[in-house]
C-alpha cells in the first residue's frame, strides 16, 4: 500500500512520535473540500468506509486500523472505482488524536469493535477514548456504534447514560426494528466481513447513536455486565468469569 495514494500509514509513531503534517489540513491537502468528515474507527476491511462513501460523495470518509492487510481490501476497492472521497489511516487507535486537529471531524462510527470485555480501557467507548474523541471531534459530534456484543453495547448504554450523553437512537435488533426511515436503514444494513460472521451464529445487530458535548465530565459506569458467550473474530472469550465491569 506504499503506493496507495488514498492511505497513510503511521503504525509505528507511537514509539518515533513522527509528526503528522496533514493534522488540521485533511480537507485543504487531501479532499479539496469543504465536506464534512467522518471516521471509521477500526475499520477492518474498511466496507463500511467504502460503502458510506458511496452513498454520501458530499462527505468525507476516513477508515482506520491498524492491520494494513484488512485495510487493504477497502483502500483496494475505493481505488477501483474512483472515489475521491475516501482515505485509510494505518495506526493505532490509541493516538487517533495526533491525526486530528480540533473540531475537525463531524462524526465517528465503531462497527463491530473488539468488546474487550477484560480491558475497560481499549474498549473503544471508554472514558479513555472518548476523551481523545473529544479532541477533533466537534462539539456534539455523533458517536455511532453498530455491534452484535451484548457486552459492548450493554457498557456503551451505561456510559452514555451514566453520563447523561444525548442519545438519538438506540435498539438491540437492529434489523427487526420498526420506525426507521429508508435513508437510516440503508445505511445500517451496509454489512461487513465480522457482520457476516455475526449474523451466521444467529446474533442480533445493535445499534445506537449519541452525541460526545465538549463540556460533561465522563466516568465509568461502575456497574458489572455479563460477558458474551464468545469473543471477535470467533475467538471463544479467555475468562472463566461470567461477569465483568
Amino acid at each position: 500500500m506504499e503506493r496507495y495514494e488514498n492511505v497513510f500509514q503511521y503504525p509505528y509513531s507511537v514509539v518515533d512520535d513522527v509528526p503528522f503534517d496533514m493534522k488540521g489540513h485533511w480537507r485543504e491537502q487531501y479532499f479539496h473540500n469543504d465536506n464534512p468528515i467522518v471516521l471509521e474507527l477500526g475499520c477492518g476491511k474498511g466496507e463500511y468506509t467504502v460503502e458510506l462513501a458511496r452513498l454520501y460523495p458530499d462527505v468525507n470518509f476516513i477508515g482506520v486500523d491498524i492491520k494494513g492487510a484488512r485495510m487493504w481490501t477497502g483502500a483496494t476497492e475505493s481505488l477501483k472505482q474512483g472515489l475521491k472521497n475516501v482515505a485509510f489511516l494505518r495506526t493505532s487507535i490509541e493516538i487517533i488524536d495526533r491525526f486530528f486537529a480540533a473540531n475537525e471531524v463531524q462524526e465517528i462510527w465503531l462497527t463491530f469493535s473488539d468488546p474487550q470485555m477484560k480491558n475497560p480501557r481499549k474498549r473503544l467507548t471508554s472514558t479513555y477514548f472518548m476523551e481523545r474523541y473529544r479532541r477533533f471531534l466537534v462539539d456534539g459530534g455523533i458517536v455511532h456504534l453498530k455491534t452484535d456484543s451484548n457486552f459492548l453495547f450493554t457498557y456503551t448504554s451505561y456510559m452514555v447514560d451514566v453520563n447523561s450523553l444525548p442519545l438519538l437512537f438506540r435498539t438491540t435488533d437492529l434489523y427487526h426494528q420498526e420506525g426507521i426511515d429508508e435513508e437510516t436503514r440503508r445505511i445500517l444494513s451496509i454489512q461487513t466481513y465480522y457482520e457476516s460472521m455475526g449474523i451466521s451464529r444467529g446474533l442480533n445487530r445493535k445499534y445506537q447513536k449519541f452525541r460526545l458535548p465538549h463540556a460533561c465530565s465522563l466516568v465509568e459506569p461502575d456497574v458489572e455486565i455479563e460477558l458474551d458467550d464468545y469473543r471477535s473474530y470467533s475467538r471463544d472469550k479467555r475468562s472463566a468469569l461470567e461477569r465483568a465491569k
